[in-house]
């Protein structure tokens, strides 16, 4: 895929990788901008993210790379913020990068998509939890904080599906992410996960394409090898609905290019 914009690296404690061998992967399937938006700091769940004292480093990184790799790939840089009532930080939202991806991964400071707490599910209402979700998505996008959605369906991450259809449950999000002018990434880490399907799915998918909203792409690497996972089936997936363009962004300047 000719843009991927969301992937890690080993500050994140959960990825493995030097940076440089993601850009390499990148070079490899013929992508033209990369992006690393790896998690960005907050004072909660700080073992699955870099320390805010660890940002200089991690942007100092990803400068050198851009030299030294600029004759073959644009590389971009971003995070990969989570928005979390009473935890998000000027320091990362005033960051001077390329963009911002935010995406919701706690529930009133539940962690619904990590297996250590996958046990939770079993007491609780799946149509209120995914209703609480997608509320969490449409606040997201009326902060005005961000340029990229990520993952916009994680909450079917293990299969812990609604019965009220997606369609009525996304709808209200959906709307507000058009009203905010975002674009919504196309993020193949789900057909790695026990769903077993792209983030967005067909409901979504449908709204996306019914709303014209934008799009663009994400491998969600972890390591090195996950770089333009899936890259291809991505690509159809997107044509299916009728896309022809995918954003990218240059000090948040959003630009759209054919693939």
């Amino acid at each position: 895929m000719i843009v991927d914009l969301h992937n890690h690296t080993a500050l994140c404690n959960h990825a493995k990788g030097k940076n440089e061998e993601y850009v390499k992967k990148a070079i490899q399937n013929g992508t033209k901008y990369f992006g690393f938006s790896d998690h960005a700091p907050m004072d909660y769940d700080k073992e699955y993210r870099m320390s805010f004292e660890q940002m200089k480093s991690y942007e100092k990184n990803i400068k050198k790379l851009q030299e030294k790799y600029k004759d073959k790939i644009t590389i971009l840089m971003g995070y990969e913020v989570d928005f979390l009532d009473g935890y998000l930080d000027k320091r990362v939202l005033n960051a001077k990068v390329d963009y911002l991806i935010g995406s919701v991964h706690f529930l009133k400071e539940w962690g619904f998509d990590n297996p250590e707490f996958i046990g939770h599910y079993k007491s609780k209402d799946i149509d209120m939890i995914w209703q609480e979700y997608f509320e969490a998505i449409a606040q997201m996008a009326k902060s005005g904080h961000f340029d990229v959605v990520g993952h916009i369906d994680l909450i079917k991450v293990f299969n812990y599906l609604p019965k009220k259809e997606i369609k009525k449950i996304a709808h209200q999000a959906i709307k507000e992410i058009k009203k905010a002018d975002l674009v919504v990434e196309l993020n193949s880490a789900g057909l790695r996960k026990p769903c077993r399907e792209i983030y967005p799915g067909p409901a979504i998918m449908e709204l996306l394409s019914e709303y014209d909203i934008p799009i663009t792409f994400s491998s969600d690497a972890h390591k090195p090898e996950d770089v333009g996972y899936a890259k291809d089936k991505l690509v159809s997936y997107a044509k299916s609905y009728g896309y022809s363009k995918c954003a990218y962004f240059i000090q948040k300047n959003r630009r759209m290019i054919n693939f």
